[in-house]
């Protein structure tokens, strides 16, 4: 599994920061890629993969990420981007959902993270950084089960068929999560399937997403519910060898009831449904031997019918143009430049210079400068309840990110990393109110300047051992608030640190990780999950402890997180 793990490593390729793919040691942008496959059966959902990297901090509200805030570089929700397959995902009615990830886990082949600006390739919402959930082909024909209970009246159960002949590939997959809570008000349900289709150059998914859960305490003191559904459809066809296009739907619906138990509970109940359509084309000239063209056009809309947010419509065009020079192993620059229009005349540039240099055949300089904007959700312009009020005068957000790194690789088996970078913001959107007892009310916030530094090591230790430590330091300066009360920007991680080490001998693997975090203005607490399965064999057994010190923390302000919790089960390989 290791040695696996390793060979991964070493040849992977990132599609996601760059507008071709590439090997990770020539990517400019710090990223981050994750092979899921070798330590699927140490993970218990992608809430377990989100958090092997410090500068990803996942604000969730439930575990197993039913409802989750994802963060990138102390961004909030709103400003971080998730992508299925480089295709959009976030949605419009508010960030709150854009983790709502329609595919099971076992879909899916990686995860690559963009730490920084991604506007000029990708658009709105790219501030803080891109999550790019990356599907693949089957390479066999197999049939694998998997089921497992645990604490909190857990209940897991999930299904993988793949099959592949000549130029056909077709997987389909499905999951069940449920959980009686692991206290009142905290049970949910979680359901997802997903078929994946790939014949000569074209790929299309069509995915499906329900989840009713508890939310006591979520959005306010009350006890609440939810329920929230995700479909998605998507083609992408390859034209020749340049060029590429796609088009996707995504249809979101929300049912939120403000207080659960009331004898009239359609007093703050809230009936949303959103409708998202995206097309792009995208092509790449060869200019030289070390120089290519990419450039391409896209288009957006999405829709609300809410009977709180209202009727509204939003409909944007983009045009972008990249020239990208690069020698590997020796140095590389990349220019970009987006232009993104929507309404009667409204419309955001965003430049992008990125560029690297092998100081040797060990070390690697890299620097960028990328400038991105988000839009405000419908929640943001228009929510009200009582304890909530959006602006409908809000303003884009915009920012500029600036980062440079040194890359060390001295040897296959030995990996480290330092970054350091600057966020400046301009019309920051953040709900604020000046005391407890008033209504949080959006905002834009004038200037916000976040500066911090990552650093990472890989190692492989012995033969069948690999550690991993990392660490991400973030400052903000809260001049911008004028003594208001911050809800979402200011609960970023000031410090945090992963120790991750993982092994595979004799047919059993294991993996932990101990992950300490101090939130600005509260006490640090850490966490420590273990997990181990068989790696031999067609029925293979697994056991995953989260939480095994029952640490009592909490990654949203009054939202509790659950204690000591464990899950066991099995996986049998039907066919292969």
């Amino acid at each position: 599994m290791i040695a696996l793990l390793l060979l991964v490593l070493a040849q992977e390729v990132v599609v996601t920061g760059t507008y071709t793919p590439i090997p990770l040691e020539e990517a400019d942008r710090n990223i981050r890629a994750i092979a899921v496959e070798p330590i699927r059966l140490t993970s218990n959902t992608i809430a377990d993969l989100m958090r092997l990297d410090p500068s990803v901090d996942l604000r969730q509200r439930a575990g197993n990420a039913l409802q989750a805030d994802i963060s990138i570089r102390g961004a909030s929700f709103g400003q971080s981007l998730v992508l299925l397959n480089g295709l959009r995902l976030n949605d419009a009615q508010s960030g709150h959902h854009n983790f709502n990830l329609p595919l099971p886990l076992e879909a899916l082949s990686r995860i690559e993270v963009l730490k920084g600006s991604g506007s000029t390739l990708y658009g709105s919402d790219a501030v803080g950084g891109v999550v790019n959930f990356i599907t693949a082909e089957p390479e066999s024909t197999e049939v694998r089960l998997r089921g497992a209970l645990g604490n909190f009246g857990t209940n897991q159960e999930r299904a993988l068929i793949n099959y592949r002949r000549n130029k056909l590939t077709q997987q389909f997959s499905a999951s069940r999560d449920f959980s009686t809570g692991f206290q009142p008000g905290r049970d949910y349900r979680n359901l997802s399937v997903a078929s994946i289709s790939h014949f000569r150059s074209t790929g299309l998914i069509l995915a499906h997403n329900d989840r009713p859960f508890g939310a006591d305490q979520f959005y306010g003191n009350a006890n609440s519910w939810e329920r929230t559904k995700s479909w998605f459809a998507a083609v992408q066809q390859s034209l020749g060898e340049k060029t590429q296009a796609s088009f996707a739907f995504r249809r979101h619906t929300d049912l939120f009831v403000l207080h659960r138990y009331r004898e009239q509970p359609d007093t703050f109940t809230n009936r949303h449904a959103v409708e998202s359509f995206q097309g792009n084309l995208r092509r790449a000239e060869d200019l030289g031997p070390n120089i290519r063209l990419h450039y391409g056009a896209e288009a957006y809309r999405d829709a609300i019918d809410s009977n709180n947010l209202g009727l509204h419509q939003r409909t944007r065009g983009a045009g972008y143009a990249a020239l990208d020079i690069r020698a590997l192993r020796r140095f590389s620059l990349s220019l970009g430049l987006r232009d993104e229009l929507w309404g009667s005349a409204n419309h955001e540039l965003s430049p992008s210079l990125a560029g690297g240099f092998w100081l040797s055949g060990q070390w690697k300089l890299r620097a960028s400068a990328t400038r991105a904007f988000r839009l405000p959700t419908y929640t943001e312009l228009y929510y009200r309840d009582p304890f909530t009020q959006g602006t409908s005068t809000l303003r884009p957000e915009r920012a500029w990110t600036y980062e440079a790194g040194l890359d060390w690789t001295p040897s296959e088996t030995l990996r480290a990393e330092f970054t350091v970078f600057q966020r400046r913001e301009q019309n920051g959107i953040d709900f604020v109110r000046p005391t407890p007892a008033d209504r949080w009310r959006a905002a834009n916030l004038a200037r916000l300047r976040f500066s911090g530094v990552e650093a990472v090591s890989r190692m492989k230790l012995l033969r069948h051992h690999e550690l991993t430590l990392s660490y991400t330091g973030l400052a903000g300066a809260r001049e911008a608030l004028a003594g208001m009360q911050s809800r979402y920007v200011f609960n970023y991680a000031v410090h945090q640190g992963i120790a991750g080490w993982q092994t595979a001998v004799k047919g059993i693997a294991l993996r932990t990780r101990i992950g300490a975090l101090q939130r600005i203005d509260r006490s640090p607490y850490a966490v420590w999950d273990l997990y181990g399965t068989g790696t031999k064999g067609r029925v293979r057994p697994f056991v995953q402890f989260t939480n095994l010190t029952a640490a009592r923390y909490q990654e949203i302000p009054g939202v509790n997180m659950p204690g000591r919790a464990v899950v066991g089960g099995l996986e049998w390989v039907v066919y292969r």
